[in-house]
């Protein structure tokens, strides 16, 4: 009999009250298959559950004999050290349980996987151009920081423009390429398929096909399994991917770069909530790493974490911006612009069309429209009105059939013969158009030309080089050949009227997207935006200043007392449960109570507010009410969201 040994393991119980790891008896005949990191299976509360070794020690501080360890499910150390501090980092930063977080961690085993041979992968290429990054200041610095294998932390407001200076793309591979050359991981994180798409081929094209691996949960089971154990095993140093890669067990990482952490993907729709961008910050301090976030628009978030002096900016000086950048106008119904023309305010001023007839001339032009379908809505064209199904109450839509347009319920199906229940009216008007009506007129104003329509239903990826009206839903525009010559961005009003927190931060973001797709200044590209040029975020566009929109956001966000300046916590459910949870709450912090509102779906929500220095406090106090609550086996349901992304 050999020296008794005890596993230290993480059960698949996501319970909070339960949230803590559990000893249990090492088997002699499994001492060399338990260790840290493996898949195992224990008895709990009398069933068998699936968990994860987390350690392996020579005592328990256990007053109770151990129970042992049933089955080694696989030897494979999965979960690694230090992912382990992390999950245990996102869990308690998010209120939630390290079981929960574990399961975002490490994908589903996949036998076969596990047991064939890997294949053989080649060690990357080497990149030593560096044409993005050199054009901002201290890019040069963060290169070489990263080579020295030191563990730098910026964010890059990418110039918004088809140029060098413009390319995501190239910004990540060149960062990317000066980490491997110092001999440590990297991990970079794009937020949909389609940019991760893109990535992959660049990389490919870069580093050698075989050099990385990409991690998705739109992968196959194997597929994705397969590309987590070349991570784990430390067979690649290069991992791409979405969401679902944000805790990829990269091996000695050394940069964690993500694109775009404005984009809603990053949120994870399962508890606790976790968004990327909080992941990778906790992975870079906790595993002394370097952190990149890029895009072509900044958060409030990532605003805040530059003005506490916890990341460094970049970002090319305004007349270099002007210089490079396509030329942005407003088209608005201006006391001026309306004398000279009558229809200027209209959603598609005379400007409009003479903005694209130029950029006809000269190669594609794309046109942003924030709705897709058809009518994105109704409304009774005597009264204003709007039109709701009968059946479900829902706004009818409009959609195209032969020569005209037809009342639909986009939720029960019903194609009613409406009438107004308020003024008896019959006729209906369209106060939203989607991208398909807009196409439709655009169309017919110019006959001659090739219209390629591209949104969620429908994407398209790229578009050729010769004149083509391209209309597209925000998110969806295709890359064109060479860039598109114009751009004009429409209803800029309807994306600024959301009723969000984050209306004009997402706005601006949209917009910024649609500009880096435009040529540079000396090639005369030129955007055409048809909104209100007093709004803020319009004003932003027009000077292609993020960093400064981001400043002025987090101020306002200051003096409202919203997250990222405070630490606001969301409890949603059964209406006895949300009250328990905000006078707990309440009794253990000074949060101040917003609420409670009564959600679509019967359910109630409450949220407690704190400045950012008790946040840690508020969000103890949130776990601990749920801790209570199962294990007491309490009725009804309670989800909390620390920092919800949607208010």
């Amino acid at each position: 009999m050999g020296e008794p040994r005890v596993a230290r393991v993480a059960v698949d119980v996501p319970l909070p009250h339960l949230d803590r790891f559990f000893d249990y008896a090492i088997p002699d005949e499994l001492a060399d298959q338990a260790v840290p990191g493996c898949r195992v299976r224990v008895r709990f509360a009398g069933r068998q559950r699936d968990g994860f070794v987390i350690d392996v020690l020579t005592s328990s501080d256990s007053e109770r004999e151990l129970a042992p360890l049933l089955k080694v499910v696989s030897p494979e150390p999965v979960l690694r050290p230090e992912i382990v501090g992390v999950v245990r980092a996102v869990a308690d930063h998010y209120a939630g349980t390290f079981t929960d977080v574990v399961r975002l961690a490490v994908p589903p085993r996949h036998g076969i996987t596990e047991q064939a041979t890997a294949p053989e992968r080649p060690t990357p290429h080497p990149v030593n151009d560096a044409p993005t990054l050199n054009h901002y200041p201290h890019g040069t610095a963060l290169l070489g920081a990263l080579r020295d294998g030191r563990a730098p932390r910026a964010t890059l407001a990418l110039a918004p423009v088809t140029e060098p200076a413009g390319d995501w793309a190239q910004a990540m591979i060149e960062a990317a390429a000066a980490t491997l050359k110092g001999g440590r991981g990297v991990s970079l994180l794009v937020p949909d398929a389609a940019d991760l798409a893109r990535l992959e081929a660049r990389c490919e094209a870069a580093f050698g096909r075989g050099s990385f691996v990409t991690l998705s949960a739109d992968l196959g089971p194997a597929a994705r399994y397969r590309a987590f154990l070349a991570a784990a095993r430390g067979s690649v140093r290069l991992v791409l991917g979405t969401r679902a890669a944000a805790f990829a067990p990269v091996a000695d990482l050394g940069l964690i770069a993500l694109y775009d952490d404005g984009d809603d993907s990053w949120a994870d729709p399962r508890a606790p909530y976790p968004h990327a961008r909080v992941v990778a910050a906790l992975r870079s301090a906790r595993q002394s790493c370097g952190l990149l976030y890029l895009g072509y628009a900044r958060t409030a978030e990532v605003q805040s974490l530059v003005e506490h002096d916890w990341l460094v900016p970049l970002q090319v000086p305004p007349a270099v911006r002007r210089e490079l950048c396509p030329v942005v106008r407003v088209a608005a119904a201006t006391d001026w612009a309306l004398e000279r023309d009558p229809a200027a305010h209209s959603r598609l001023p005379h400007e409009v069309f003479t903005a694209i007839r130029a950029g006809l001339a000269a190669g594609p032009v794309l046109v942003q429209v924030p709705r897709a379908g058809y009518l994105a809505s109704l409304a009774c064209a005597r009264c204003r009105a709007l039109a709701r199904c009968p059946a479900c109450a829902h706004p009818l839509a409009g959609e195209r059939q032969a020569s005209r347009a037809a009342a639909v319920c986009r939720v029960c199906g019903v194609r009613p013969d409406w009438h107004c229940p308020d003024c008896g009216g019959t006729e209906l008007r369209a106060p939203r158009v989607g991208v398909q009506r807009t196409a439709e007129e655009l169309g017919r104003a110019f006959p001659q030309t090739q219209v390629v329509q591209s949104s969620g239903e429908h994407r398209v990826a790229e578009v050729g080089a010769e004149p083509a009206l391209v209309l597209a839903t925000p998110g969806a525009e295709p890359t064109a050949e060479g860039g598109y010559a114009t751009a004009v961005l429409l209803d800029a009003d309807l994306l600024l009227a959301r009723a969000d927190l984050r209306a004009a931060e997402e706005a601006l973001r949209r917009w910024l997207a649609a500009v880096s797709l435009v040529r540079g200044a000396s090639d005369d590209g030129t955007v055409v935006v048809v909104g209100d040029p007093a709004a803020r975020a319009v004003q932003a566009l027009v000077r292609l200043d993020a960093p400064g929109f981001a400043a002025r956001e987090l101020a306002d966000r200051a003096a409202a007392g919203f997250p990222p300046v405070t630490k606001l916590v969301s409890f949603e459910g059964a209406a006895d449960a949300v009250a328990e949870a905000v006078r707990f709450g309440q009794a253990e912090t000074s949060a101040v109570l917003l609420g409670p509102v009564l959600l679509a779906d019967g359910d109630h929500r409450s949220m407690l507010r704190t400045p950012a220095h008790e946040g840690v406090a508020l969000v103890a106090a949130a776990k601990a009410v749920q801790a209570r609550r199962t294990a007491h086996k309490d009725d009804g349901s309670l989800r909390v969201r620390v920092d919800p992304a949607v208010l």
